[in-house]
């Protein structure tokens, strides 16, 4: 059981080709600051936050959201809960256990180019201060 109060849909946004029953997994380099190692994963309750961690993932694969369901506990993420944001308006979670793919979802709202690098920019102006600290 989680102490999170929401029980969803949720939704992860990655540039993997994923299966349904394809489990996520914690272990992988951050999106954000790829010399952090994650012990979570990651994922939200609002679709269009999923399809913008989707297009901010690295690579150039095709960014790709799914329908997940948490295996385990899971808790509001402190990256953004209280940090940057009072309260959890991003409706973002966190779990050291796995997410399991429920399905694609194919339509999702895509940023134009123009806002994707507005995107890019902003992160790494936080990347290079200390706010932009990932807690992990």
């Amino acid at each position: 059981m989680s102490d999170a109060p929401d029980e969803g849909p949720f939704f992860h946004g990655t540039k993997a080709d994923l299966r349904v029953g394809d489990l996520l997994t914690a272990g992988f380099r951050s999106n954000y600051r790829p010399d952090v190692v994650m012990n979570h994963i990651y994922f939200t309750a609002l679709l269009d936050g999923a399809g913008l961690a989707a297009e901010l993932a690295p690579g150039d694969a095709t960014p790709r959201v799914y329908l997940v369901e948490p295996t385990g506990p899971f808790e509001d993420d402190p990256n953004v809960t209280d940090k940057k944001f009072p309260g959890n308006p991003t409706r973002s979670y966190r779990s050291r256990d796995p997410l399991r793919v429920v399905e694609e979802i194919a339509e999702w709202t895509r940023l134009t180019p123009e806002a994707l690098q507005a995107w890019r920019d902003r992160l790494s102006a936080l990347r290079d201060d200390e706010r932009g600290e990932i807690i992990n």
